[in-house]
């Protein structure tokens, strides 16, 4: 026992203090908090000023209600008095995220030119970069719905996203219109609805929202993110190990198996005190970026979730450390350069991949058959059963079946692990073979 300890303090001090654990541990929260308040914060940014657009409404009654539905996509009233362009947002107003820009309209219809006598004038001042994009609407638009937008710009979809919603609800309006239903009708029938989406569980109702899809793909990605780290982490270890002969010189002291175990233990607890460190700053960060966001008239959160999922976090963070890892080191103790263990990983990865894929229809569909099988295999069990939990919380007696048919695969890998370990890091020069391998389990 005493040397086992020894093996997993040596482990656990020699990879905490060195430089890319100080490193790593202090660049993903960074990374983390560039790549999810960054770009929201970016999005709100207006880069100039509001887009131009001309207007060839050939069908002469559409002009003014397109106005005003653009003025509605930007979410601002639209007075009847405003002329014929769409106003800036008001100071006291805060930008959303998807309307980085405003937008401005211009009527240049003109029933004594032709449209391509129109076209060919506005291709030329948005050229000369006098507008910014232009709206051609035929005469047959309401019966056929087909307008076409020109602009110099390839990559603002946001503007031709507002510009079709805009025109999808004037055609309608119009066409209510055109069947004798009345005006104010048509806009008592044209609101829009509000649909606030409540999750209800064990402890209450919380309302959902888009967060809750990304935070549960972001626990997904941590889980896969972490595993496949420190399994790479063992993986680079043991075959240190045995191309400096290291190996040899701890064999004369210390068993086979407790080394593996040590090394496997000694690397978990890294991983935990970094996941720990990591879990801290992301809240630290998130609680500021969050009041940074609703400063911007952004709106956001961090879920909350109950104490004990985040126990199952770290039961099922060990599980998948320790399926994994078993087997990047049994990897290790085979190979005899890290170019083949990379090469023997890789159904390993892939496994784990696949694994993470399988978060989609899980979180989707949490209860079904196929969820629930998924959930049991143990080499998929840590994220599918950690996104089954953390969607719709599965029966008490599914998650411990699947811990204990997860840790069971534990012991037998080790078992298996260790009879491999103990010849295949005294075995230099060429990389084991299968049947040799399989001697090795018999001997």
């Amino acid at each position: 026992m005493r040397k086992f300890v020894a093996v997993v303090k040596r482990e656990y001090l020699q990879r905490v203090r060195s430089r890319m654990f100080i490193v790593t541990t202090i660049l993903l929260p960074l990374m983390m908090a560039l790549f999810g308040i960054v770009p929201a914060l970016v999005l709100s940014i207006n880069a100039g000023g509001a887009s131009r657009i001309a207007v060839v409404d050939q069908t002469g009654k559409l002009f003014s209600r397109f106005q005003s539905a653009v003025a509605e996509e930007e979410g601002i009233e639209t007075p009847s008095s405003m002329p014929n362009t769409v106003r800036n947002l008001p100071a006291a107003t805060p930008p959303r995220i998807d309307s980085p820009n405003d937008v401005t309209l211009r009527n240049v219809s003109d029933p004594s030119r032709t449209v391509d006598e129109l076209k060919n004038e506005l291709d030329q001042q948005l050229r000369k970069k006098e507008i910014d994009g232009y709206v051609l609407i035929p005469a047959d638009f309401i019966a056929v719905g087909k307008a076409r937008f020109f602009r110099g710009n390839s990559s603002d979809f946001f503007i031709s996203r507002r510009l079709r919603n805009a025109l999808t609800r004037t055609v309608r309006e119009q066409r209510l219109i055109d069947a004798h239903v009345d005006p104010a009708t048509v806009r008592e029938l044209d609101k829009p609805v509000d649909l606030v989406a409540t999750r209800v569980s064990t402890t209450g109702e919380v309302r959902d929202s888009a967060a809750g899809f990304a935070f549960v793909f972001g626990i997904g990605l941590i889980m896969y993110i972490s595993v496949l780290l420190y399994g790479q982490v063992v993986l680079g270890a043991v075959i240190e190990e045995k191309e400096t002969r290291i190996a040899e010189i701890l064999f004369s002291s210390v068993k086979p198996f407790t080394l593996m175990i040590g090394k496997l233990v000694g690397v978990s607890f890294v991983a935990l005190t970094q996941l720990a460190i990591w879990g801290i700053a992301v809240v630290s960060l998130g609680a500021y970026g969050i009041s940074v966001l609703a400063s911007r008239g952004i709106p956001a959160s961090i879920p909350r979730l109950p104490f004990v999922f985040y126990i199952y976090f770290v039961l099922f963070f060990l599980l998948g450390y320790y399926v994994y890892s078993t087997l990047y080191a049994l990897v290790g103790s085979i190979v005899t350069t890290a170019q083949e263990g990379g090469q023997l990983a890789m159904p390993i990865i892939l496994l784990l991949a696949v694994g993470f894929y399988l978060f989609l229809p899980v979180s989707r569909n949490p209860d079904s058959t196929f969820a629930f099988w998924v959930s049991l295999f143990p080499f998929f069990a840590p994220i599918t059963m950690l996104m089954r939990i953390i969607t719709q919380t599965p029966p008490f007696w599914q998650i411990a079946l699947s811990l204990g048919i997860g840790f069971s695969t534990i012991l037998l890998l080790t078992w298996l692990a260790s009879k491999i370990y103990r010849i295949g890091m005294l075995m230099y020069g060429k990389r084991a073979t299968i049947p040799e391998i399989v001697r090795w389990l018999r001997e």
